[in-house]
């Protein structure tokens, strides 16, 4: 199916040079040929080639395009659909950007003319100049081992290969690639490298938060941490979506980092979240005197009426709620406890879950609550707060019948 010959010529400054040479017929009739340094890379290839022939997964063009040239399709893909709001959002391209230019297929220019993030690894493994044909499963996970070896974490390193992963399906599905090749990939990390368990603050720490606050951001606070919803969901959330006569919302929408607003990235995320009778009392009293009460009208808007930018509010009213605890203990030590340690305003979901796990709600209504995609989800971030006497009760009873 494939035969092997030997080249050899002379080039204009009277150097001679050697070459082997594949010659083959694909599926279509059509006479191909590659050409190798060494026999061994070859007759390689030529074994490679005949059991695709055979099996019909051959792509003429995959010897043609490169990583780099297949991951410029995608992401044109991606942007396409963006445009027609096919659930793609700005920040999911504004992601996979990242991962092709950082790592697949880097892109140092990239940083010249803009400020480079501190916390980016500079890597230079990428695979952007293979040939799709060149890609092996060996070599996807040679590049996963350059990724840990440059110091990129796990959680990183498999969000790097799910976009590899992306790129050659659309390959594939576009008839450049027969095989996607990174789909049994995985990324193995250390005992001890996994998802750190999650801490909540503790609840004289944010009830001291809630009552340092001014009156109309301590009910985003009371709201924020009652509810557990992202901070998306939370920003673009409209009096629509609150019964208060009921006692619950409805989360149905998110807006992210751009402004654009959107359905939850899950079905699990469009959910409904009760609300107790401290947390509609604060709604109410928001509502009689916020300027913006209209069913259309954002819950939390910014002085336009418009997305409250999530950075911003951070900056300006959440994390000077410390400092204000940190300057009471300063003026006053014997009436003022030190400030509790800083936490993120995502802390504050935490928070919310940890709360409804402590009142000894079942996991699934957790998960309902929480929009998880799955129990497992819950189970892996918070399975370590679930509490219960029958455990207790279940050791001292094999106490007893054994040590006596």
């Amino acid at each position: 199916m494939a035969s092997i010959r030997k080249r050899t010529w002379t080039t204009a400054k009277g150097e001679k040079r050697i070459a082997w040479a594949v010659d083959f017929t694909d599926a279509s009739g059509n006479r191909e040929r590659r050409q190798f340094a060494t026999k061994r890379e070859a007759d390689a290839f030529r074994v490679e080639i005949e059991g695709q022939l055979r099996a019909g997964t051959f792509r003429p063009e995959a010897a043609k395009v490169t990583v780099k040239e297949a991951a410029d399709l995608y992401l044109d893909y991606c942007e396409g659909r963006m445009k027609r709001g096919e659930r793609m959002s700005r920040h999911n391209l504004a992601v996979y950007q990242g991962h092709i230019w950082n790592y697949i297929a880097t892109d140092p220019a990239r940083h010249e003319k803009g400020k480079r993030n501190p916390k980016l690894i500079a890597f230079d493994g990428g695979i952007g100049g293979l040939k799709l044909a060149q890609l092996t499963v060996s070599k996807v996970s040679d590049f996963r081992d350059r990724l840990r070896d440059a110091g990129v974490s796990v959680p990183t390193t498999r969000k790097i290969l799910a976009t590899l992963r992306l790129i050659l399906e659309h390959a594939v599905l576009n008839d450049l690639l027969a095989v996607n090749v990174a789909k049994r990939i995985r990324v193995i990390g250390r005992r001890d490298e996994g998802s750190k368990k999650i801490v909540a603050p503790t609840k004289d720490a944010v009830r001291r938060l809630i009552e340092v606050a001014d009156a109309d951001f301590r009910v985003v606070v009371i709201f924020a941490s009652a509810t557990g919803l992202r901070a998306g969901e939370l920003h673009a959330l409209r009096w629509r979506h609150l019964d208060l006569a009921g006692g619950e919302v409805t989360v149905e929408t998110r807006v992210d980092a751009y402004g654009e607003e959107d359905a939850p990235k899950t079905a699990a995320g469009v959910r409904k979240v009760p609300l107790g009778a401290a947390v509609i009392a604060a709604l109410k009293a928001w509502k009689v005197r916020s300027k913006r009460s209209k069913d259309d009208d954002l819950v939390f808007p910014n002085r336009r009426g418009w997305f409250q930018d999530h950075g911003g509010m951070v900056k300006r009213k959440f994390n000077p709620l410390f400092d204000k605890l940190a300057e009471l203990h300063k003026e006053d030590p014997t009436k003022h406890p030190p400030a509790p340690e800083r936490f993120n305003w995502h802390a504050l979901r935490h928070f919310a879950v940890s709360l409804w796990i402590e009142a000894g709600l079942a996991p699934k209504t957790i998960q309902t609550f929480a929009g998880h995609s799955s129990l497992q989800v819950t189970m892996d971030r918070y399975g370590h707060l679930f509490r219960s006497e029958d455990h207790k009760r279940v050791m001292d009873a094999i106490g007893k019948e054994l040590f006596k």
